[in-house]
């Protein structure tokens, strides 16, 4: 019996609605973003149904005593793409919470623009499970997958 090798990114995917504004502003450079992601530098460049893309310049304050960049800014960029790519299916008022996420730390990284590209492989209303493929000057230097709970706006407190 021969085995059938599968790539689940061909598969079809079944999504909730995608948001075009949402997107839109993800895109909008004027929208300023704010924690960590403005610290980073991280913009978006990519958003489509189940995808997006956030690119970071590599930057002295980024790199280790070695020259390398330090781990944590590549699990920061995994970690901020994975909820990101989540925010144009989801309604308005929800937001993603990482739950876990893994990442393989591939190759060294001095220099250059670091590209990860989120795509959903599953999303349901409460859950979304997300791969990470990130590169540096053509060559891969991470993968990560990783799920988030989709949660649902907070009620107002009340005022009693």
């Amino acid at each position: 019996m021969l085995f059938r090798s599968i790539n689940i990114m061909d598969l079809p995917l079944r999504l909730p609605p995608f948001d075009q504004e949402v997107a839109r502003r993800f895109l909008d450079s004027t929208v300023p973003s704010s924690g960590l992601p403005e610290f980073l530098g991280l913009r978006t460049t990519l958003v489509e149904p189940g995808r997006l893309r956030v690119e970071l310049l590599v930057a002295p304050k980024l790199l280790t005593r070695f020259g390398n960049m330090h781990g944590g800014v590549l699990s920061a960029l995994c970690d901020h793409a994975l909820g990101l790519v989540c925010y144009s299916h989801m309604q308005s008022g929800q937001w993603a919470a990482t739950t876990e996420f893994k990442l393989n730390l591939l190759t060294p990284i001095s220099s250059g623009t670091v590209v990860a590209e989120a795509r959903i492989i599953a999303m349901t209303r409460s859950t979304a499970v997300v791969r990470i493929d990130v590169e540096n000057g053509g060559r891969a230097c991470g993968a990560a997958q990783g799920t988030v709970l989709i949660m649902q706006p907070r009620p107002p407190k009340s005022q009693d």
